[in-house]
């Protein structure tokens, strides 16, 4: 039995297949990527070794760039290897795992498997991407051992970002195998894993492409445009921005198409299939095909990119003419009535008892049809109705999965309603109201449909919910920005949850302190960090623009020194300190990361100094970091040269540049080399706490106050000529000229004669200065207020 992946085969490079190389590269783990032998070489290229891995070079090539990234950093290269099926075949031979992504057609399938087996090491493991060919016809004629190692790995595009591994054994799967691949699913791979029935597409697919074709369908046969009901199935029901058609166009229009039509064939039993094939979507999409209007790959499908005025605009397509029309502002009473309450568990029925109009009159059939069909079909393609809501949320980005919504809207009286409207229940949500169970979920368990009955909710040991702390009265202290909590075993966890994008302001710098405090007297060490959509966006800059606009300067200085202070003293704490950023990490946040000990950053973070976007600098110890951490080192060199090191520093701060991974963050410096990353999310605040904890056995020391260097008045020159020069050029505002001044005096510590090493605080106060300066200037000033109203920055 297999215990390790060292090594896999990826065999089709095509881009579900790159996209899985590329997330096993970002690992560290090496990938044997192959595909055909190209074809249509000419008898001289038949012994040509490049010729006949042009086909797979280009497809690599493709996967290089592709946006968004499929790899984390460019240095994971090295992890692939290139060839061809012909060629390279025996080195699936040294593979641990083979995963299969060929063409979606079951005799070239079988085929490979034939190949496989007579050339894959025992005990090999071997699965198929496939989504829509049964997992067991796959397998046919092998021999037992074989298949006791097969079985379905169903990854969802694209691999490095979406969550759901869906995992199909078949009858003859070993037990051992399942457990196996689920575990690196999970704690290798970082994903979600459902373990699915072998029906076709399995559990994710099936149940999107028919409610959202009914979405489709409904839109058609009655009149909604394209912007209503995107602006209806999107954010508003806890789903991506993409809502309906724009992820129709996302995916591609003919893909959609391929999936539908063969889901159709492959369900003859299924009553709802027919949602499928209507009549008015086929011809309107299937004229959209054959004008190769495909969606974004085409340029153009149910939205189009349009420049009006020199401005970039996104057309929508009229459903009726297939023409298409400048966006407009879609608003509907009932929408606007709930838009304000941010938990969907409260906004979604709120949204239903309002006046019926089109908006909510789509929205509760539409949600009506998907909660008929996930009753009716989670037993057929699910174990578990947990399952099915889990690869809605990991899969597609749904804030809910169907039942998880229904037990929002109350199941009993969502039953009735639906029944009234003509939409089917299935008899086991009726058999289990009769039987006293009134919702899907309760207290931690869940209601098994094959049982009967209640079934715990098994968690998973390596994570950590702030939401069951909260609920088991762990919280110590509490105010609307942040919370103290105790994780057990003498770690606290400082929790931020500002509204909306868990901004930095004057109630998070109070609770810091207070954390502090606790740390010190009651706990051995302090963990920061939150399951929100976003670790940190930054300094609260409402705050800032209200004190501003008030002339209370004194109060935005103490504001801003007492934010340096406690970020100082969170990163010389007597205890460990640990910071778990994740996702958007953004100005204000970074320094939050980097007053620490150490970090544990889940893999997709994204972090950098975003602040000359509303005309600020960093001002709560980033620049001092920076050049801690990038400078000190280089200049305790003999004989080192600054400026090449000083340049990478102002231009990464100046023009913002976020980097598009944890792995990037470090070499940026945004993460120390030896912060941890961890792959899965749901695992980031355990590994940050046995990080807190392992250093605490350790008996590991407080980070030492380390003197700065500050290269001087030479350098400040060399960096004032460059910024200057761009803004000669056109490339810089006056006002991007005044910023970059002030963001070189602070990296090169003043106007001093010469290079020297100064205390910390001698930067911080540089920093302080330069950040209430900037305040004051109406440019400034007018970039925050643009950033607040759009959401996007103002070159001024």
């Amino acid at each position: 039995m297999i215990s390790s992946i060292n090594k896999v085969a990826v065999i089709g490079a095509g881009t579900m297949g790159g996209g899985i190389a590329a997330h096993l590269a970002n690992i560290g783990i090496e990938v044997l990527l192959l595909d055909i032998v190209t074809p249509g070489l000419s008898d001289e290229e038949q012994n040509d070794p490049v010729a006949r891995d042009r086909l797979v070079q280009g497809l690599y090539d493709r996967m290089l760039q592709a946006k968004p990234a499929n790899l984390a950093r460019s240095d994971r290269k090295k992890f692939i290897t290139l060839g061809n099926i012909e060629d390279d075949f025996d080195g699936v031979a040294k593979c641990d795992w083979i995963v299969e992504v060929i063409v979606e057609q079951l005799e070239p399938k079988q085929q490979l498997m034939a190949r496989l087996e007579a050339t894959r090491k025992p005990g090999s493991i071997v699965s198929s991407n496939t989504s829509g060919i049964p997992i067991g016809q796959i397998a046919d004629g092998r021999s037992e051992e074989f298949k006791a190692h097969f079985l379905g790995t169903h990854f969802f595009n694209p691999a490095r970002y979406l969550k759901l591994l869906e995992i199909i054994p078949t009858p003859d799967t070993s037990q051992e195998v399942v457990e196996f691949m689920s575990f690196f699913g999970r704690d290798v791979l970082g994903k979600g894993v459902v373990i699915c029935k072998d029906t076709p597409n399995f559990i994710g697919n099936r149940f999107f492409s028919i409610a959202n074709s009914f979405s489709v369908n409904y839109a058609l046969e009655n009149g909604y445009s394209v912007e209503e009901i995107d602006s209806l199935t999107g954010p508003l029901l806890g789903r991506p921005k993409t809502g309906t058609f724009r992820l129709l166009d996302l995916v591609g229009l003919d893909v959609m198409g391929h999936v539908t039509t063969n889901l159709y064939d492959a369900i003859p039993q299924d009553p709802y299939r027919e949602v499928l094939r209507s009549e008015r979507s086929a011809a309107v999409v299937g004229e959209m095909i054959d004008n190769q209007w495909l969606g974004n790959k085409s340029g153009q499908g149910f939205y189009k990119k349009v420049i009006t005025n020199g401005k970039r605009e996104f057309w929508t397509i009229n459903l009726d003419t297939l023409e298409y029309t400048a966006p407009t502002k879609v608003r509907f009473e009932s929408v606007g009535s709930v838009r304000k309450i941010e938990e969907l568990s409260k906004r979604l029925p709120e949204l239903l008892a309002q006046e019926e109009d089109r908006a909510n009159s789509f929205v509760r059939n539409a949600l009506f049809y998907s909660l008929a069909y996930a009753a009716y079909v989670s037993p057929e393609v699910a174990y578990r109705l947990i399952d099915v809501d889990a690869a809605m949320r990991w899969g597609f980005a749904h804030e809910a999965g169907p039942f998880e919504m229904w037990d929002m809207l109350g199941v009993r009286q969502t039953v009735e309603k639906m029944e009234s409207s003509g939409y089917e229940v299935a008899d086991w949500v009726k058999e289990m109201l009769a039987a006293g169970c009134a919702s899907f979920y309760d207290n931690g368990r869940y209601y098994d449909f094959e049982t009967k009955s209640y079934q715990p909710v098994i968690d998973d040991p390596k994570r950590i919910s702030i939401a069951t702390l909260h609920k088991e009265g762990l919280e110590l202290k509490r105010n609307m920005s942040a919370s103290l909590l105790d994780m057990g075993d003498g770690v606290a966890l400082l929790e931020l949850h500002s509204p909306k994008v868990n901004a930095l302001d004057t109630d998070f710098i109070e609770m810091a302190y207070f954390a502090l405090e606790r740390l010190e007297r009651d706990f051995d060490a302090l963990v920061i960090g939150n399951q929100g959509q976003d670790f940190c966006v930054g300094m609260n800059i409402a705050t800032v623009a209200i004190a501003a606009v008030q002339g209370m300067w004194d109060q935005i200085e103490e504001m801003i020194y007492r934010g340096q202070k406690v970020f100082f003293d969170l990163r010389h704490a007597p205890k460990p300190v640990v910071t778990a950023p994740h996702q958007r990490v953004l100005g204000g946040g970074v320094e939050l990361t980097m007053a620490s000990w150490t970090s544990v950053a889940d893999h997709e973070t994204y972090m950098g100094f975003v602040e000359v976007g509303v005309g600020l600098v960093p001002g709560a110890g980033g620049c001092k970091e920076m050049l801690r951490r990038r400078i000190n080192p280089v200049m305790r060199t003999q004989n080192a040269d600054v400026l090449p090191v000083m340049q990478e520093i102002f231009e990464q701060i100046a023009t913002a540049k976020v980097g598009a991974s944890a792995w990037e963050n470090k070499d940026l410096g945004y993460l120390q080399p030896d912060d941890e990353i961890v792959m899965n999310q749901d695992h980031r605040l355990s590994a940050a706490k046995g990080k807190a904890l392992q250093l605490v056995a350790r008996g590991n020391r407080p980070p030492e106050i380390e003197m700065i260097y500050a290269a001087g008045r030479d350098v400040l020159s060399a960096l004032n000529l460059g910024v200057q020069t761009f803004n000669w050029a056109g490339y810089a505002s006056d006002h991007d000229l005044l910023i970059g001044r002030k963001l070189a005096h602070i990296l090169c510590g003043g106007d001093l004669s010469g290079p020297t090493w100064v205390d910390p605080w001698y930067i911080l106060d540089l920093e302080r200065e330069a950040i209430v300066s900037l305040i004051g200037e109406p440019l400034t000033q007018a970039r925050i207020s643009h950033m607040l109203q759009s959401g996007k920055p103002l070159r001024n």
